[in-house]
């Protein structure tokens, strides 16, 4: 019988221990955003965007 109180009462340390670790985690941001860092991969980045000069954006007219 001492032993099923001795088992229980480990169970209910290493229970709160997990508890306070996820509330530890919690507090200091570890689940503020979880779907961002999945998706920047496919994102485009925006150093690799060229450019584009404004002469060849700017229609050019020819006068007759």
């Amino acid at each position: 019988m001492s032993v099923i109180i001795l088992l229980i009462a480990i169970s209910l340390a290493i229970a709160l221990f997990f508890l306070a670790s996820f509330i530890w985690a919690v507090r200091t941001g570890q689940f503020d955003d979880t779907c961002t860092p999945s998706l920047r991969m496919l994102a485009d980045d925006e150093r690799s965007i060229r450019a584009v000069p404004d002469s060849e954006t700017k229609p050019t007219s020819k006068s007759p």
